[in-house]
């Protein structure tokens, strides 16, 4: 019996010092799972963001989807032997406390094969500075990681074609840039882990608006609640311990401007939705901002029967001719074989502002967009502040109900929403706000037509609106009379 048990403890022994060895077996595998970690690692696009708060668990999976990647063992991912890529921290000594030591704790020792050092000595990389870390990858070969740090300064990011730059914590955009170019021939991904301390930068544009609408872009947010491994009153501590305003982007990763968001209802993961086949019935009507030089911003809006409403379709363009834009929305109405008036006319909204004339035309807007089959009703309310407040409450109304939601192909209105700003003033910032100026024009045009929009309705009226919005004949004559 005693041999037994000595026996029992060997293997014990033998596990668990294998356990100390082999971290990165153990990563998400017990029963605790970070699901928005395997949601990152999961993603195939080529510019991933994790937008985490401390604590939230967003450094792990940077270090993880490095140690995966050079030993060729991703699990979501098809895997390459000697892989090249580089780890970029904001310090040295940042790379050393943070990005490093992470690494080397996933890393078993067995798989490296050689660690040149800037500082300190090899045989105890954790309190030096790394240069860069050979591994045995497991197709043979060897792949390298290599350290970096933002106050080198953007010349020491040239000339080397890399497999992958995780960049913990946010990069000065030179950087970022250079570090793109690396990528680009070897088709590699960049991917970045930080907290939003620094307000609204490039990586609020380019990543978390996307403005430029790249395919490859990817980003999630990480917030206290996703991490399993805290506890409530270790975040009832955090909590306390910080200001509110420091609470958005170090407990929920978000970006915080001066002003504060317009809209702090709209959250991507409720109101965007993906396009399914709207039944004809609910359509409803276009909602037009014009602008020439200034993007020409259009969406096609629906509205179901408990009075949901739905963004369906985008048209969003700048310095074109009104006859180019006119033809546009016909084209996409035509795809969507969206209705028309008795008179073969396309209705929609648009600002008062079409009906002045310039002098560069005889017409205003209104008018040629009326000879174009465009009929255009500019008698709308506009006013800035009862405006938001009724999209607010199509975002989340009293009861706490969602009833907007936008296909996730209307990109620039989402862009929009995501960056709508209050100023310095007492107004919202005036930037990039087209469509969010005719949702404005169509959300006040909807709830004046439909007054009890926000009440509740019994069985018979909602059956008595079903009947009148299948008639779409007579619909489409009363908003005939209705725009004339």
């Amino acid at each position: 019996m005693k041999d037994i048990i000595l026996q029992i403890k060997k293997i014990e022994n033998i596990l668990n010092e294998r356990r100390k060895k082999d971290k990165l077996k153990f990563y998400n595998s017990g029963s605790k799972i970070h699901e928005k970690q395997i949601e990152f690692h999961k993603s195939k696009k080529r510019n991933r963001w994790v937008f985490g708060g401390n604590r939230t668990g967003k450094t792990e999976c940077g270090a993880v989807e490095v140690v995966w990647l050079a030993r060729g063992v991703h699990p979501y991912k098809k895997n390459k032997k000697n892989i090249t890529g580089w780890v970029v921290s904001v310090s040295r000594q940042v790379q050393r406390d943070v990005a490093q030591e992470k690494i080397l704790y996933y890393l078993n020792p067995d798989w490296i094969e050689e660690i040149v050092m800037l500082e300190g000595r090899k045989d105890s990389p954790e309190n030096g500075i790394i240069d860069y870390i050979k591994i045995k990858n497991i197709f043979g070969g060897y792949s390298k990681i290599g350290f970096k740090s933002c106050d080198q300064g953007r010349e020491k990011f040239q000339g080397t074609s890399l497999d992958f730059v995780w960049f913990d914590e946010e990069p000065p955009y030179d950087i970022y840039l250079e570090c793109k170019m690396r990528v680009l021939d070897k088709k590699g991904e960049i991917f970045g882990t930080m907290t939003p301390l620094k307000g609204l930068t490039w990586v609020y544009d380019l990543i978390y608006l996307n403005k430029f609408n790249d395919d490859e872009v990817f980003y999630i947010f990480m917030e206290w609640s996703d991490n399993p491994f805290l506890d409530d009153e270790e975040i009832r501590l955090l909590s306390q311990s910080i200001s509110k305003s420091e609470l958005e982007s170090r407990c929920y990763g978000k970006f915080v401007g001066n002003g504060g968001l317009v809209y702090k209802e709209f959250d991507e993961h409720i109101h965007v939705i993906e396009p399914f086949n709207v039944p004809q019935d609910w359509f409803d009507i276009i909602s037009i901002d014009p602008g020439l030089h200034n993007p020409l911003s259009a969406h096609w809006y629906a509205q179901d029967f408990d009075g949901n409403v739905y963004v369906i379709a985008e048209h969003y363009m700048a310095d074109k001719s009104l006859e180019f834009h006119a033809n546009a929305i016909k084209d996409i109405c035509k795809t969507l074989n969206w209705p028309k008036l008795y008179n073969g006319m396309i209705s929609a909204l648009i600002d008062s502002a079409a009906n002045q004339r310039t002098l560069a035309s005889e017409k205003s807007v209104s008018e040629l967009f009326y000879d174009y089959g465009i009929a255009v009703n500019t008698s709308i309310k506009k006013d800035l502040f009862a405006g938001i407040n009724m999209v607010k409450k199509y975002l989340c109304n009293a009861e706490g109900q969602t009833k907007l939601f936008i296909f996730k192909n209307c990109v620039n209105l989402i862009r929009e929403i995501k960056g709508y700003f209050w100023g310095s003033g007492e107004n919202p910032t005036k930037k990039d706000d087209h469509a969010l100026d005719e949702l404005r024009y169509y959300i006040m045009f909807n709830a004046e037509k439909n007054c009890e929009f926000f009440k509740k309705k019994s069985l018979v009226q909602k059956d008595k609106e079903r009947k009148i919005q299948s008639n779409r004949e007579k619909l489409n004559s009363n908003y005939f009379k209705f725009l004339n």
